[in-house]
Order: structure tokens, then C-alpha cells, then sequence
């Protein structure tokens, strides 16, 4: 099997060493295939008679025993606890980390047999660092401190501000220190081993209510630490316009990319089973066919996925199913529809649709987000190192949320949603920067004008036309100047006003109204109609003193 030059190397160093290795390596660079050559050397050389895979979901299972096979080894991955013992003529057992932390002393038996030398692989092991999954890492310790080597994998950077992980090392600020590094930067510089992917920015005006409280109504790209988990619920309820509206884009685009493409597929992200059933009902009225539904409580989630994954059918909706690992290299379009907003989970996701499918493959995946600051913010960042990802933007997540992982919390009040706003597309990002509609527009038409295929992604020609230094827009005709009466004018500033009320209130919890009295009995107005243009802008400078004092 011919393996790639990071994996050639991480597998000549792995084989040098008789210490606890950990492999960090983007998806779609080849971890499974990377470690799989690893078991099959040490069995070459006569050093292992058994080999241990513990993955996170079952769906893995079957998936990695495939991999194996082609190696000409043989995992069980029908293995449960209650077996007690592998039959003799596999060469070892694909399980689950939730089934060693079930029975761990099962699986020191299994793995710590002096007589059978034992390589055990932990694939995602920066699951056993999760907050809820702290038992894993005890587990895995317990059951597989003494075996006789052992392989960490993982396809997220990753961190623990909870319990160290076993077998994995740390450096002074608790970074995970991988032994091999193969971040999505190198994988892109390599081209033969993933695509590039642009980030269509969706925004829109979300709009929702506290009990015993007026409504709020925000745009996503307004939202602050305070309204964002509000917001996003609004934007991502079915019965609003948002979401429907995202999804009709969404699918106009991979219809494109299914003109150069025609198995490709797309994937919805769902945050329950609810809402996946909802997006599914929409994209089938859309689409006029059948859309697979995979979630995590249906058994039949595994044959779902593989037998989308062998079709060529157009959508697939996902609760918890397809965050890794899972491969299905056809999807080119993503919609990132849960309100999950970790930069683990959100990576995990990209990675669904960065796999190359041959050196043919030249798609640009499509991943398209709520414009909300963290999601902007680990999109614009996928391309840069590990290292500076884990330095500077997970310092930003933990300054703009207050808590260390941007993860979802409990509300400590449940929001009223009331309806959201058809979608707009702010901008799309794509290698780091931003490029906007017109730009995005007048790229996709000069790249019609030259032949491109249909499906080629805009934001790529205007990235291609800015590094030129060619205008994005030329001969475009300037703007006109709009002179706007004196009434039009107090007009804005009354609404920017109003806005930053708006905001005020949400982070003190007065109503507007006692605000807006403050601000009349501060300069002996009536009310803000009744306001001159003067006063309107300096009740805008005390505004922003109240929220910078808030």
C-alpha cells in the first residue's frame, strides 16, 4: 500500500520507539490507514500476536474492521462484553470506549496477556478528555496500563482543562503534545490529500422572548455571549424562515456542484431528532426525493450512513452520527444546523466533506454556517496550524463566552422562540478571508464568462483575482451618493438608538422603556421623537458609556 510522506514518517518514527505515541492528523489525511500499517508491521516483525481497537461510536466498528481486512487482518467487531474471549481466528477486537469503561477489568484481561503481546489503538482518544466522558480516561488506564504498546489517534487539535487523558503527554500550558503532526494547512499544501472549503456566512434576524419580557430581535451577526444560544434556537427552528431559507440555498449550490459532480452529496448537522426530521421534510419538498435521516438512538443509524454513502443520492440529515470519523468522501455541501459551538465538534464536522476522492477531485467544499462570532471565527482559522489555532483562537472563545470551550450550556431561561428572518448571505471565507456578494457575484460571472465548470466556488476566483491584485469588481460603477433630508437622518440615528437600547436592556435587564426615560429626563425631552439631531447623537455617546459601564 503506498502511504503518504507523513504517514511513511510517523510510522518510521513509531517503529523506533517503544514509548506511548499519539498521532494528530486531519480528516481525510489517513489516521486509520497510518495505524493500520502500524499493527501490520509490529505482526511482520513478530512483535504483537493481538491487536485492540477502541473507537467512540459503534459505526466505527464495522468501518475500521473493513480497513483492517484490506491489510489482510482480521478484528472482530461484533465483540461484546459478555464474550469474555475473542475467537481464535481473528488476529484481535475493533470495541467501544463506553464497553472497556463498562468492564475494565474484562479488558486488562484482553490486552495484558504476557503470552499474546498486545498493540492497543484508541482512535478520537480526545474523547476521554470530554467533561461527560471522564470515566473513559479512568477505564483506559486501568485496562490498558499494561499493555505492550499503544497508539493514540485523534483528528481534532485538542486540549484537557479536565482530567489528563492517559498515555498522552502535556506540555506546560496542558496542550496535548502529538508525536506526529498533520495539521488541515499541510494536507491542502500537499493537494493530493484534501480540498479546500469556503464558509458562506449566513445572516439573519432572529426573533424570540423571556417570559414576562418584551421580544427581542437581533440580527445572528449582532449577537453577543448573551443572546447567541437565544439566536441560533430562533434561526435554526424549523417553523421560522431562516433555516428553510439556508437549506434552499444550500441545495441550489450542490445542484451546481452536482453539474461537474453528479453523485455529490450534501449533509444537514442537527442538533436533535426533532429538528432533523423538520430540515428532512424541507429538503424533500425541495428536492422531490427521499432524504436519509441518521441519529444517534436508531439502530439502524450505521446501515443508513453506508447505504448513503454507496448511493448518490442528494441529502443526508445527521443528529450525532457523522462528527467523525465516518467517511463518506462525496459530500461536498455542508449545512451547519445545531447549536453546538465547540471548535472541536465544529472541525469534526469540516472534516465530513475535506476528503479527496482522487487526484481528479478539485471540488471546493462548501460548509455553510450562521453568522455568529465563534463559528466565524473557527472557520476563518481552519487552515492555520495547531498550534496557533490552540493559542490564539481558543484564548479568543474563552474571552468572548466566559467559559473555557464555547460548549453549549444550559439556558438558566428557556427563550420563546417568535420566528426568524428569510437568510442573507453576509459573506463567504474562504482561505482566511472574507469576500462578499457583489464580489462573489461578479467572480462567479467572470468565471462563466472564461468556461469554468458551473460548480467552481466564487469565492475562490475573487481569492484568485485579489492575489493578482486585479479588482474583484472592476469597471464596476461607483455607488451613487444618496443625499439623505435632514428628517431621514434623525431617522437612522432614532433606529441606532433604539438598537443600542435594545442591547442595554439585555445586559441589565431594565426595560426599554425605563431607559428611554432616562435618556428624555436627561435632556428635558418629552421623548425621542421630540429629540433634535444634536441631542439624538449625544444620547448616543451617554449610550455607549452605560453598555462599556454594563
Amino acid at each position: 500500500m503506498k502511504l503518504r510522506k507523513w504517514q511513511e514518517d510517523g510510522l518510521r518514527k513509531f517503529l523506533g520507539t517503544n514509548n506511548d505515541f499519539l498521532a494528530v492528523a486531519t480528516p481525510g489525511a489517513g489516521k486509520t490507514t497510518f495505524a493500520v500499517q502500524a499493527a501490520k508491521a509490529m505482526i511482520d516483525r513478530g512483535e504483537i500476536a493481538n491487536i485492540i481497537v477502541i473507537v467512540p461510536t459503534a459505526h466505527l466498528r464495522g468501518q475500521w474492521a473493513k480497513s483492517a481486512s484490506r491489510a489482510g487482518i482480521k478484528l472482530d467487531s461484533n465483540f461484546v462484553n459478555r464474550n469474555q474471549q475473542v475467537a481464535r481466528d481473528f488476529d484481535g477486537v475493533v470495541a467501544t470506549y463506553q464497553s472497556v469503561a463498562a468492564s475494565p477489568l474484562l479488558w486488562r484481561k484482553l490486552a495484558c496477556d504476557s503470552r499474546r503481546p498486545t498493540l492497543v489503538v484508541l482512535d478520537e482518544v480526545h474523547h476521554a478528555g470530554d467533561a461527560e466522558h471522564l470515566a473513559w480516561g479512568t477505564a483506559m488506564a486501568e485496562a490498558f496500563g499494561d499493555a505492550y504498546r499503544r497508539l493514540s489517534l485523534s483528528g481534532t487539535p485538542f486540549r484537557s482543562d479536565q482530567k489528563p487523558i492517559p498515555f498522552l503527554n502535556y506540555d506546560a500550558a496542558r496542550r496535548v503534545v502529538p508525536d506526529v503532526n498533520y495539521d488541515y494547512g499541510m494536507a491542502l499544501q500537499d493537494q493530493e490529500v484534501v480540498r479546500p472549503v469556503a464558509f458562506p456566512a449566513m445572516d439573519g434576524e432572529a426573533r424570540w422572548r423571556f417570559a414576562s419580557e418584551h421580544p427581542v430581535s437581533q440580527k445572528l451577526s449582532e449577537t453577543d455571549p448573551s443572546t447567541i444560544a437565544a439566536a441560533l434556537k430562533a434561526a435554526l427552528d424549523p417553523a421560522g424562515d431562516w433555516i428553510p431559507s439556508v437549506l434552499v440555498r444550500a441545495h441550489e449550490e450542490l445542484e451546481l456542484m452536482r453539474m461537474d459532480k453528479p453523485d455529490c452529496g450534501g449533509l444537514v448537522v442537527a442538533t436533535d431528532q426533532a429538528s432533523a426530521h423538520a430540515y428532512a421534510d424541507i429538503l424533500r419538498r425541495q428536492t422531490g426525493e427521499r432524504v436519509d435521516i441518521a441519529v444517534s438512538d436508531d439502530p439502524a443509524a450505521s446501515k443508513v450512513i453506508e447505504g448513503y454513502g454507496k448511493s448518490d443520492s442528494r441529502w443526508l440529515v445527521a443528529v450525532q452520527m457523522v462528527s467523525e470519523g465516518v467517511d463518506i468522501p462525496r459530500i461536498g455541501v455542508i449545512v451547519y444546523a445545531t447549536r453546538i459551538r465547540t471548535e472541536m465538534f465544529f472541525r469534526q464536522v469540516v472534516g465530513r466533506c475535506v476528503r479527496k476522492q482522487g487526484d481528479e477531485d478539485d471540488m471546493c467544499a462548501r460548509v455553510f454556517i450562521p453568522s455568529i462570532s465563534q463559528l466565524l471565527g473557527f472557520a476563518a482559522s481552519i487552515e492555520r496550524t495547531v498550534d496557533a489555532v490552540l493559542a490564539d483562537e481558543e484564548s479568543k472563545v474563552r474571552r468572548a463566552t466566559g467559559d473555557g470551550d464555547g460548549a453549549e450550556r444550559a439556558l438558566p431561561r428557556i427563550p420563546e422562540v417568535i420566528g426568524s428572518s428569510t437568510a442573507a448571505h453576509a459573506f463567504t471565507i474562504n482561505g482566511g478571508d472574507a469576500f462578499d456578494e457583489a464580489e462573489l457575484l461578479h467572480a462567479r460571472r467572470l468565471g462563466q464568462q472564461a468556461g469554468l465548470p458551473p460548480g467552481t466556488e466564487p469565492s475562490a476566483i475573487a481569492r484568485l483575482l485579489r492575489l493578482t491584485g486585479t479588482s474583484a469588481k472592476p469597471g464596476a460603477a461607483p455607488e451613487p451618493q444618496v443625499d439623505l433630508t435632514h428628517s431621514e437622518r434623525k431617522k437612522e440615528v432614532r433606529n441606532l438608538i433604539k438598537r443600542k437600547v435594545g442591547q442595554l436592556s439585555r445586559m441589565t435587564r431594565r426595560p426599554h422603556s425605563h431607559i428611554h426615560g432616562d435618556l428624555n429626563r436627561a435632556f428635558s425631552e418629552r421623548s425621542i421623537d421630540q429629540a433634535t439631531f444634536e441631542t439624538l447623537t449625544e444620547r448616543l455617546v451617554i449610550l455607549d458609556r452605560w453598555i462599556e459601564d454594563a
